[in-house]
């Protein structure tokens, strides 16, 4: 079947595009890069035809909150009217883990707009909600910098690799859609500041990490549960130390 990837040229896109054309799908990558831009509905039209399921993974290149809940209700809201005009029979998304939790949070509180758009539009669809990638750890940090320190709250983080959560997502489109939701994390739970102690050791970085219960993550203080999925989730097969002994950082 045809499945359009919105976000496709991106670091979790082109491994779903991969993932789907390797079990025999018509994989399409769609970005801006392609000519296809989901927040201005440019060639949304044209790439959706024919297609049976589209899956959104695109990001708002701002985190700032007004420019990330405009992102993500105006490409989802574009994305939906199209794939109905389109006749696609199911809408996937990649959502956060502890999205619900925390709707305070500029970047949750966008996810959860778009998850209600999804919910409220009467696409059958799927969302697929996943802790932190091992590849976004170096931005976690860089973030949470100051100076030659790196703050970082002791709370739980259960990170987990990009290609595990490709291949959830791929799963995921290729199935029937759930009208629901499914949570997706790594095998292992960490305290976040030893996860990052530990990390950028094996970075050679020398900034030192220091443990701050007041340190904030993207704009807010994490609370002890807020970043780790329920006793339901799939869990992934690759811990940390393994991808790192794989993978360049």
């Amino acid at each position: 079947m045809k499945v359009v990837i919105i976000g496709g040229t991106g670091l979790i896109g082109s491994k779903v595009v991969a993932r789907l054309a390797e079990d025999g799908h018509e994989a399409v990558a769609a970005s801006p890069g392609t000519g296809v831009d989901a927040l201005t509905g440019e060639g949304l039209a044209e790439v959706l035809d024919g297609a049976s399921a589209v899956v959104d993974v695109s990001n708002s290149p701002s985190f700032e909150d007004a420019a990330v809940l405009r992102f993500f209700e105006t490409s989802t809201g574009n994305l939906l009217a199209e794939g109905r005009r389109a006749g696609v029979r199911h809408h996937v998304a990649l959502s956060v883990v502890g999205a619900g939790r925390r709707p305070d949070v500029g970047y949750f509180r966008a996810k959860l707009a778009q998850e209600k758009l999804i919910e409220e539009s009467g696409v059958p669809y799927s969302i697929v909600h996943a802790t932190q990638f091992f590849e976004f750890a170096p931005r976690i940090a860089d973030e949470a910098a100051d100076g030659d320190a790196v703050r970082i709250a002791p709370v739980l983080f259960r990170p987990i690799a990009g290609d595990e959560v490709a291949a959830a997502v791929a799963r995921t489109a290729s199935g029937a859609p759930l009208n629901g939701t499914v949570e997706i994390a790594g095998p292992t739970q960490y305290r976040m500041d030893d996860f990052f102690r530990t990390a950028l050791a094996a970075w050679n970085d020398p900034r030192e990490v220091v443990t701050d219960p007041h340190a904030h993550y993207f704009g807010a203080e994490m609370h002890e549960g807020d970043l780790v999925p329920g006793n339901g989730a799939a869990l992934g097969e690759t811990d940390y130390p393994d991808w790192l002994r794989t993978t360049h950082r």
